[in-house]
């Protein structure tokens, strides 16, 4: 949020060196008050700030708040209510803390979910006067989902009962048995006024009955979370960049600490690499200093020691304190979708960079946050609900269940490109609970009979041939006659055919551009393998994109050749065997190649032929002379 003329913020201090707290509670029981009396009490705005907001008010007509030290809005200060979570600093003599404010309003939920997952701790703000709500149950339930644990509470407007130690008594009681139904215990509950500064800052004449911290007491007892230094590494990969003939895996250390030199484990896949250098770029003119090691808060570019194939969302970690992997998760979910959560829901399900398309697979029970029992035969979750369900993504999710790997714990849902819930992974679904541990164990077999030793036999050398262009360009026919050929002369060849593959081995698989990944992973790996065992591979796929095919060469490894079978789109069109394209016009097949989605043809491929120019005969003794260079001994 921009800064205005009455947000107090300011540059924070050194990195980790913020104690960030989040303040909670019901619409209207005082948080953005209890906040700005906060801060003037601990000296904490600029000279000058209250006097001129009290001239603004007056200039307004309207009475001084204190909540106007920190509601810049313009539409807060006229409907009376925090719309958006906002940071804020302030120090004490002990510790400098970011506060984060978090709406307290039904409808911005989803924002105190965005806050307080960055919490240390909390203050939780009740108003003696309306006792425990319904929203302050939530807020209450929705921190223990979140995992803070650490929890103050601050019983305000105190003023307005007149201090009765009976009424705040009474109030403490129900809130301290709710606390304790949901596993929490407050380290404090303080009673204060905001708008006085009762118990805020300084102990305040009007309780004598109480004898506990104040709220800045309270805060400073709080304990300072072990350093993310300490815990295994967790980089999540942001992206990889080429240059010249270096790939740059970049992303930010979450956890731990990666030195040169490091075996790094990608998961999911497990591939392994060691880092070659870390990579920095201090400007023309600047010498460059490249350090050895880096730790949980930098972001970082590193180069690896192998050419594997990483992507974003993948998380590199030590071997031995890898994270678990699964397609089915078991989840708690906090639910702010416009419409109840229910099965057969899709989902695109964020966890750190990684980004996952999710199904709900099943709902398996609802909490009342009231009674804080849970409902075992609700099938769904309501607007606003928490519950646990089983989330089936097409594609493994790298996560862990520790309460310290928080970046790869916690997670966002989000459907039509609105955030809709928060997520706490719990660990994977019953029917893969044992998958991870057997992933550990898992030692890629020696074979009794090697690669080189088949291919000594075949008189072949093993590899893969993949035939990417539009479809209609001639790849499989170009397939199944070069494979013909291949097998007369006594060569060990087989064909994978998209259409083939999508009727089997990829049959649950769409055509939307995750889909398409995915068959082409699928692919490639059945390519390799039939390759370890001596094959020559030939794979018909149109694999539009650039990177996909590039993730398909890393899979595969030696002896893959790319081959452009090069058509223009009127003559594909004009062939148009299938009518694929005539339904593409109608608009009958949705993101279809060369019509209504991409087609990026490769830069500098191994072979192109031009079938739109070539007869087929020529472009087969193309393919046979590729085949001859490549793989015949």
């Amino acid at each position: 949020m921009a800064a205005s003329a009455t947000t107090p913020v300011r540059a924070p201090s050194s990195r980790g060196q913020d104690f960030p707290i989040v303040i909670v509670g019901h619409v209207d029981h005082g948080k953005s008050t209890l906040i700005g009396r906060l801060l003037n009490d601990t000296d904490s705005l600029p000279n000058g700030k209250v006097e001129e907001l009290r001239a603004s008010s007056v200039r307004r007509g309207v009475a001084f708040e204190w909540s106007f030290v920190m509601d810049a809005l313009q539409v807060e200060r006229d409907q009376g209510i925090t719309v958006d979570t906002t940071r804020i600093w302030f120090k004490t003599p002990r510790r400098s803390y970011v506060i984060i404010d978090a709406p307290g309003h039904k409808e911005f939920l989803k924002n105190m979910v965005t806050g307080a997952a960055s919490a240390r701790a909390a203050v939780l703000v009740v108003d003696v006067a309306r006792g425990v709500s319904e929203q302050t149950r939530r807020h209450a339930y929705l921190l223990n989902l979140l995992g803070v644990s650490q929890i103050a509470v601050a019983m305000n407007k105190m003023d307005l009962v007149d201090y009765d130690q009976a009424r705040y008594d009474l109030v403490k009681a129900e809130l301290e048995a709710y606390l304790a139904s949901i596993g929490l215990t407050a380290a404090a509950v303080v009673p204060v006024s905001a708008q006085k500064g009762d118990n805020l800052a300084g102990r305040s004449a009007a309780t004598p009955w109480y004898k506990g911290p104040t709220v800045v007491e309270a805060l400073d007892a709080f304990k300072a979370p072990a350093s993310a230094r300490d815990l295994p590494l967790r980089l999540p990969v942001q992206d990889v960049f080429k240059f010249d003939e270096r790939r740059v895996v970049v992303g930010r250390v979450e956890a731990g600490t990666v030195n040169l030199g490091d075996e790094l484990v990608f998961t999911p896949g497990g591939r392994r690499a060691r880092v070659a250098s870390f990579e920095t770029w201090a400007g023309p003119g600047t010498p460059r200093i490249v350090p050895r090691q880096a730790e949980a808060g930098e972001p970082i570019a590193i180069t690896l020691d192998q050419d594997i194939f990483v992507e974003r969302g993948q998380v590199a970690a030590l071997d031995g304190t890898t994270p678990a992997e699964a397609r089915r998760l078991r989840v708690r979910v906090f639910w702010l979708g416009r419409e109840p959560l229910k099965v057969g829901v899709r989902l695109k399900l964020k966890v750190a960079t990684g980004e996952y398309h999710v199904t709900v697979a099943r709902v398996l029970s609802v909490i009342d946050v009231h009674t804080v029992s849970e409902d075992l035969l609700a099938d769904v979750v309501e607007v606003g609900g928490i519950g646990d369900v089983i989330l089936e993504s097409r594609s493994p999710v790298a996560f862990d269940t520790e309460a310290g790997l928080r970046s790869t714990r916690r997670g966002v849902l989000v459907q039509d490109y609105r955030q809709v819930g928060g997520v706490l992974i719990q660990g994977a679904d019953e029917v893969e609970k044992e998958a991870p541990e057997k992933a550990s164990v898992l030692v890629a077999p020696t074979h009794s009979v090697t690669r080189r030793e088949r291919e000594v036999v075949n008189g072949h050398k093993a590899g893969v041939l993949w035939l990417t262009g539009l479809s209609g360009s001639g790849k499989s026919t170009l397939a199944m006659t070069l494979q013909r050929r291949l097998f007369e002369a006594g060569k060990q060849v087989t064909v994978l055919d998209g259409d083939a593959l999508r009727t089997g081995l990829s049959k649950d698989l769409d055509f939307t551009p995750e889909g398409r990944r995915e068959n082409i992973r699928r692919s490639a790996e059945a390519a390799r393998l039939l390759a370890e065992s001596g094959h020559i591979v030939i794979v018909s796929l149109i694999s539009p994109l650039a990177a996909d095919r590039d993730m398909a060469r890393q899979i595969i490894g030696e002896g893959f050749a790319e081959v452009y079978v090069s058509a223009s789109l009127d003559v594909c069109e004009g062939r148009d065997v299938k009518g694929l394209y005539a339904r593409a016009r109608a608009g009958e097949i949705p993101a279809f190649t060369g019509v209504s989605a991409p087609y990026e043809a490769p830069e500098t491929p191994d072979l192109t032929v031009d079938t739109g120019a070539e007869s087929p005969d020529q472009s087969l003794d193309r393919l046979l002379t590729l085949v001859s260079d490549r793989y015949l001994i």
